[in-house]
């Protein structure tokens, strides 16, 4: 009888052969097919996924990454070739830049990503979706990483009394909650918490 433990090696000796990545994290493989979806679950529930309100920057990428993808609504495979593009996220707090981890939606166990990841360190969003036209939020993006975004704090960072989020898009302000922001091809974002 298998182990769970020899069940994921199983899966991640699959995904080996079946998902190969470039050094680049951005290439695909047109041969790579839906057999790699298999390898996406996992035994952590996305229900158990609770976003960081405590911890202030710097923030890693998360290690349970099938979970948080899940807890997005999103799902680990392939990269999508329909649409390909790339925001950019900057975070300041307390006049501090904040970084934004690579890997983000990209489980470390088997490459298996999520349409909107980050490879770099650098704020680059990659948005590779399967279906033109698909939208992605900017709190897709932080469920995945982990960390709490509301219209008044950033994981444990928190607006001062009758203060909110700074949320700029391509330098326009953007009212309400910034989880809804919708992510776009060419588009800067900046999140300024004072």
């Amino acid at each position: 009888m298998k182990t769970p433990t020899h069940a994921r090696l199983a899966a991640v000796a699959v995904t080996a052969v079946v998902l190969p990545l470039t050094a680049a994290g951005c290439g695909t493989d047109p041969a790579v097919n839906d057999a790699t979806s298999a390898t996406s679950s996992s035994s952590s529930s996305s229900a158990d996924v609770v976003p960081d309100d405590i911890s202030l920057p710097p923030w890693p990428a998360p290690g349970d990454v099938p979970a948080r993808v899940a807890a997005a609504g999103l799902d680990l495979g392939p990269m999508g070739t329909a649409e390909h593009y790339h925001p950019m996220l900057a975070i300041t707090i307390d006049g501090q830049s904040v970084p934004v981890p690579p890997n983000i939606g990209v489980d470390p166990d088997t490459g298996a990503m999520s349409a909107v990841h980050t490879h770099e360190g650098d704020g680059t969003i990659h948005i590779e979706a399967h279906t033109v036209g698909d939208k992605f939020t900017l709190g897709q993006l932080f469920t995945q990483w982990g960390i709490l975004l509301t219209a008044t704090q950033i994981g444990g960072a928190k607006a001062n009394a009758g203060e909110e989020v700074k949320v700029t898009s391509n330098g326009t302000p953007v009212p309400g909650d910034p989880a809804s922001l919708q992510l776009e091809p060419d588009q800067h974002i900046e999140l300024t918490l004072p």
